[in-house]
């Protein structure tokens, strides 16, 4: 396959996923979260007591524009914020339980979307596209 087909390739699952993304933010949350936030709300859910440093790191976004999100978070009585036991510099993110069930809706209609989306395939197929975006992840993570 070409460079030029393989990148439209990934443009075009790029695009689809990121509007199954934006569909889920304004079904689910009635656009009361970005698609960004819904992310720092996975990612918050995911790590266990995550620093804003260890979530803005792993979404590959700047400090500066991820502390604003969590901030508009923080307002909606998503996410809770707290310094560190050991380093008052540190801050610590966590759930509410407002944030938490939030979290699991998106969760739980983006695996149905997925769920959809899969179900077009047979059981070969799904395992073959599983195991290959596992390959393509690991050799991402590499470079």
């Amino acid at each position: 396959m070409s460079h030029e087909n393989l990148r439209s390739l990934f443009q075009l699952v790029v695009r689809h996923y990121g509007l199954l993304n934006e569909q889920c933010c304004d079904q689910c949350c009635g656009q009361d979260v970005s698609v960004q936030q819904s992310h720092i709300l996975f990612e918050v859910g995911r790590q266990h007591h995550p620093s804003m440093r260890d979530i803005a790191n792993t979404l590959g976004v700047d400090i500066t524009t991820f502390s604003r999100q969590v901030k508009s978070l923080i307002n909606k009585g998503y996410i809770t914020k707290t310094p560190h036991p050991d380093d008052q510099r540190i801050q610590i993110l966590q759930l509410t339980e407002k944030g938490a069930q939030l979290e699991k809706d998106i969760d739980q209609y983006m695996n149905e979307s997925l769920d959809q989306i899969f179900s077009q395939l047979n059981e070969d197929e799904r395992q073959t596209v599983t195991y290959s975006i596992d390959l393509l992840n690991k050799a991402m993570r590499s470079v």
